[in-house]
């Protein structure tokens, strides 16, 4: 994607316009947060301009006095108003607090954006070490129809399962902050003890109560040979 809407966002932020909403990506986040760092260093960066607290000023006045804003109401006038200092820092407050969440909006698209893909690589990714060997991990006739098994082989943890006769590995780290899973055998799911989140067995994501969804599980190559199950890991401890 060009950059050029990251460069037009910066350039209206720290020449004091409003800035063009884009479709921010992971690489413009850093660019965006040094921008802001720069125009929140300007002088009079938290001042609201003029005209705005005079217009507020006017408003203000109208409803303290119940007159309508259009009866006989008299042009703002380019004079700087009397507005004492309490109430300039908290409009100035008020505009920075807008700023703020603007600028968390856009990178909360940009997180989730990177987090929920749409097209064909969406869905669970299969883990695959640089250097690895077939562990065992269960018999086969320990892991029936049905059966699902945890396994932890030191440098890799997860659970293995057989439906319709084949097999499937997943991680059995979550995805969100990296706390271990717990089977639920009778819901057939894997539950996140540190918040609200669950997995399917196939390692697609249920359920979760958290700002951005978190990735499905990674899956593991298995196989089955001479009546054990293997999973491709990194090698143990020596």
């Amino acid at each position: 994607m060009s950059p050029w809407g990251a460069r037009r966002f910066v350039a209206d932020l720290l020449r004091g316009r409003r800035p063009r909403s884009f479709r921010a990506q992971d690489a413009d986040l850093d660019e965006l947060r040094a921008a802001i760092t720069l125009r929140a260093a300007q002088p009079g960066s938290g001042v609201p301009r003029e005209e705005f607290v005079a217009d507020l000023h006017q408003r203000l006045a109208d409803q303290l006095t119940g007159k309508h804003p259009t009866e006989d109401a008299e042009p703002v006038r380019s004079a700087r108003p009397m507005v004492d200092t309490t109430r300039r820092r908290l409009v100035a407050a008020s505009s920075l607090a807008a700023a703020a969440a603007a600028v968390g909006a856009v990178a909360d698209h940009a997180l989730t954006t990177r987090t929920s893909p749409t097209g064909g690589e969406a869905g669970p990714q299969t883990l695959v070490p640089n250097t690895g060997q077939w562990r065992t991990v269960a018999t086969s006739a320990d892991l029936t129809e049905g059966g699902v098994q945890s396994f932890d082989l030191g440098t890799v943890v997860g659970f293995v399962s057989r439906t319709g006769g084949a097999l499937r590995a997943v991680s059995g780290v979550c995805t969100h902050l990296g706390c271990r899973l717990a089977l639920d055998a009778p819901g057939r799911q894997l539950n996140c003890p540190c918040h609200t989140t669950s997995f399917a067995l196939d390692g697609e994501l249920l359920r979760h109560q958290l700002r951005v969804a978190p990735p499905a599980l990674p899956q593991l190559e298995v196989r089955e040979t001479n009546g054990s199950v293997q999973i491709y890991a990194p090698p143990g401890p020596a």
